[in-house]
């Protein structure tokens, strides 16, 4: 069954009038249901996420989110609207990732019926700006009824280029103790100012070998993000901690990540989270043999950003390609084109294709 053109704006212009902030896609959730239950695909709900599936076979993941994150400042349009403007679709999450919601639906009832000896499994999912809690329940279900899976395709707003590789996330917590005194008395009773030490070890850490660049990520970076001190303005601070914020690329493990953050500075260092891995996808890959196929002019690239990519298996190759543009997510007026999302669904559909075509998809490969 392919959706219409008319169809499949009607379907994203009602995605987006939803309001699905994270943590509150229960009616965004229920919408689609019951958009899927009257075109005959049944749905699983794992909370407020969304599982279809169909064929048999090993098991490629069409992937994308329901939520949005809260309507920045400046909006000079109504967020929680659809409001269109010649060729564009203004309102929060249109671009990220109601288009990609969208076109995936439309490519998923487009293939189902005819998938070519894979599974097609379509994850429509609540909580990727926040907890990621959807695609692991997700991920979760499909491991339980012992489906392997061959491939996953994230849609996120890329302009239909294709991320084939995404740095993971290490957070850290970094402390430092010193003495709490009176801040007039502290230099002569000879009190360590906790924010003092804390300042020195951020110093330290500034130009830290933490590996090799990546080919297509580029090195791992560092940056201190929430910083803590003091509790009154007149006393020295007997504690100070700063939150560390490490993009990760392939390459080096987190424990030496950790051990040469440690030995630089002189505070105690504790893993935050290190559940985000990097991932990759090889050049050989079926899975991007299929998505270059479908858009030829595709450029790859490794994505800063995260997204729920993070959680496959590793060693399940996965994209990320959808309609969009980056840049315009998260901000105020946020909007996409109409022929972006036509492309997009036309885009998955030709991916499933291909990779149902393709010789073993189900073959994994090191990621």
């Amino acid at each position: 069954m392919k959706l219409a053109r008319e169809e499949l704006l009607a379907l994203h212009a009602a995605l987006v009038a939803i309001p699905s902030v994270s943590g509150d896609e229960a009616a965004i959730c229920a919408f689609l249901a019951a958009f899927l239950a009257a075109r005959g695909v049944a749905c699983e709900r794992h909370g407020d996420s969304l599982l279809a599936l169909a064929g048999e076979g090993p098991l490629l993941l069409l992937d994308s989110h329901l939520d949005t994150v809260p309507p920045a400042p400046g909006w000079q349009r109504p967020p929680f609207a659809a409001t269109r403007e010649g060729d564009r679709l203004y309102g929060l999450g249109a671009n990220d990732a109601k288009a990609a919601v969208a076109a995936l639906v439309a490519a998923f009832l487009e293939t189902a019926g005819a998938t070519g000896g894979i599974t097609l499994g379509l994850a429509l999912v609540a909580e990727e700006e926040t907890t990621n809690r959807g695609t692991q329940a997700i991920l979760e279900r499909l491991a339980a009824r012992g489906l392997a899976l061959a491939g996953a395709v994230f849609g996120e707003p890329t302009g239909l280029d294709l991320a084939v590789a995404q740095k993971g996330l290490l957070l850290l917590e970094l402390t430092a103790h010193g003495t709490a005194a009176h801040a007039a008395h502290a230099r002569a009773l000879g009190a360590e100012n906790a924010a003092r030490r804390l300042a020195h070890d951020l110093v330290a850490l500034d130009g830290l070998d933490l590996g090799p660049p990546h080919p297509e990520l580029g090195s791992t970076t560092l940056e201190p993000t929430l910083l803590r001190a003091g509790e009154a303005r007149n006393a020295v601070p007997a504690e100070a901690s700063a939150l560390l914020d490490l993009r990760v690329v392939p390459g080096l493990a987190t424990g030496e990540l950790v051990a040469r953050v440690r030995g630089a500075v002189g505070g105690q260092v504790r893993v935050v989270s290190d559940r985000f891995a990097p991932r990759q996808t090889p050049s050989g890959s079926a899975l991007l043999a299929a998505a270059r196929q479908a858009r030829p002019a595709a450029r790859t690239y490794g994505s800063a950003t995260l997204s729920d990519w993070a959680l496959l298996p590793p060693g399940v190759p996965g994209i990320k390609a959808g309609p969009g543009r980056s840049e315009r997510s998260h901000t105020a007026d946020e909007y996409v084109r109409d022929e972006e999302l036509v492309a997009g669904a036309d885009f998955y559909a030709v991916l499933v294709r291909a990779f149902a075509a393709a010789p073993g998809p189900a073959g994994k490969e090191e990621g």
